[in-house]
């Protein structure tokens, strides 16, 4: 039985129906809960949801470039992947106010080496902490750790580097993991200060189960639980709506995941997702 959307679902409607009004920095305005938790049984399947149709190729291009320690959106955009353009387009326009239209700026992005190197980059967001804070690959020491020490309390990745939150486009959302080893299972806990509960979290859920499976065949131990501490939970103003039909739709069952090639401390593995089942997409705007 798929309970993954079930609960999902019930933080959709505890934002609808529970949550308090608050504005935000993009101006839009949300519906926001504070203090919320999801967890996946990885023995279920993989974790993407099924009440709505998800773009699959979008999150796994995103994971890899994290664990490339990349941080320009060239990789992204050269390979589909547009959720940071507006991340990278804000600094540009402020510079330039009467300057290109987003479609052109992604355009020369791709085109322009140069101009990519300069616009296209979002600071030492993500992929840089995890592999390269202060020289220290903390995706490598992870992996040696599980190997050698699994009952460590210190299996963990973090994010949130205070010392360069000021150079990043936009701090990390979801800020640190937490791995656990019991029974030959290997667990893994995310921690997310800011969450767009509609088009975000399910992103963020299937990344963090990709990326506990990656570890699994990096490791050799068998997925146990996903688990996400959410802080401000949050339905964009513009999203009431799409969130109220997706509450409505009866899940599928979750689909199953079958890695090969992996190299995780490249960010290269090939992967072929099996019994998606789903319902339609809905369309919502990304708020930058």
């Amino acid at each position: 039985m798929n309970t993954l959307d079930e609960d999902y679902k019930g933080l959709l409607g505890s934002c609808l129906y529970g949550g308090i009004k608050k504005e935000d920095r993009t101006g839009t305005g949300t519906l926001s809960v504070f203090g919320r938790q999801i967890r996946h049984n990885m023995e279920g399947g993989f974790p993407l949801l099924t009440t709505k149709k998800i773009a699959i190729k979008t999150m796994v291009t995103e994971l890899k470039w994290f664990l490339k320690g990349d941080t320009n959106i060239k990789y992204l955009v050269d390979n589909g992947c547009n959720i940071w353009n507006g991340d990278a387009y804000k600094p540009y326009i402020s510079k330039h106010p009467w300057g290109i239209e987003i479609e052109e700026f992604i355009e020369t992005i791709q085109k322009d080496d140069k101009f990519a190197k300069k616009w296209g980059e979002l600071g030492p967001i993500y992929g840089k902490q995890w592999t390269d804070w202060n020289g220290i690959d903390q995706i490598l020491n992870l992996v040696n750790s599980l190997k050698k020490n699994p009952d460590s309390r210190r299996l963990m990745v973090n994010a949130w580097n205070v010392s360069e939150l000021h150079e990043m486009t936009l701090p990390p959302c979801h800020y640190g993991f937490q791995c656990y080893v019991a029974d030959g299972k290997l667990s893994l806990m995310w921690n997310q200060r800011s969450v767009d509960t509609f088009l975000g979290l399910p992103f963020n859920i299937a990344s963090y189960g990709l990326l506990l499976l990656l570890l699994c065949e990096e490791t050799g131990y068998k997925p146990g639980e996903l688990i996400g501490n959410l802080g401000d939970v949050h339905l964009y103003s513009n999203h009431v709506e799409q969130a109220k039909e997706q509450i409505t739709r009866n899940p599928f069952e979750l689909p199953t995941i079958k890695l090969s090639n992996v190299d995780i401390l490249n960010g290269e593995f090939d992967y072929e997702i099996s019994n998606y089942e789903c319902h339609s997409s809905i369309k919502a705007p990304l708020s930058n």
